[in-house]
């Protein structure tokens, strides 16, 4: 079992910064995939980013790919989203999740996610 808790996020101007972080609770963080979600009331959850167990394998939505970075500390147990150039289309609740994989493996699939944090809410105005 693995708990997850977002935080980071909240209200900022187009155009700036926030860096939103997911702890994760156990000792087998670093047997997980990780990746971050995002949805806005009325439409599915969407596939923002994910990275590998190691951190060595990186994935990106195209409508954030060179404003967003996902990275990893197994050591805390915490993953990150660097968010630059925020658009107010990036408004929505983000989401963490944890897929159980085999090396070097990341994927955008929902369904492969097996564990879920409750989100954080980010505002862009514009």
């Amino acid at each position: 079992q693995v708990q997850l808790v977002e935080s980071g996020g909240g209200l900022v101007q187009a155009g700036g910064s926030l860096r939103l972080s997911c702890a994760a609770s156990g000792r087998t963080f670093s047997s997980y995939a990780m990746g971050w979600f995002r949805q806005v009331p009325g439409k599915d959850r969407a596939f923002v980013a994910a990275i590998s167990r190691g951190g060595g394998n990186t994935y990106y939505a195209d409508s954030v790919k060179g404003r967003f970075t996902i990275s990893r500390e197994n050591a805390k147990n915490t993953v990150y989203l660097q968010m630059n150039s925020l658009k107010p289309e990036d408004t929505a609740v983000y989401s963490c999740a944890a897929a159980q994989s085999r090396a070097d493996y990341v994927t955008e699939a929902i369904y492969e996610y097996d564990y879920w944090g409750q989100g954080t809410q980010v505002t862009v105005s514009s």
